[in-house]
């Protein structure tokens, strides 16, 4: 009888970034792009309120800002106040 492999790929964060999933609710956060926002919840999507995109142009940031939904992989760094 042959035994099943089970080898996943796996994936991590780059040095110094956790995945939006692995912050506690309530986290601040940024991105590698600057943006930064606040985590609501995550499971499959992570939910966000955005509350500063510094490389977006006056005219597309009420856009961004607010409520998002984005994914739960997402690379970020935890902002500790």
């Amino acid at each position: 009888m042959a035994l099943k492999q089970t080898n996943k790929l796996q994936f991590f964060p780059a040095k110094g970034y956790k995945y939006l999933k692995d912050l506690p609710v309530g986290s601040l956060f940024e991105t590698s792009s600057g943006m930064r926002g606040v985590l609501i919840n995550a499971d499959i999507n992570a939910k966000v309120v955005i509350t500063d995109v510094p490389n977006i142009s006056n005219e597309d940031k009420n856009y961004y800002l607010g409520k998002q939904t984005i994914s739960s992989h997402t690379e970020v760094k935890e902002v500790v106040t």
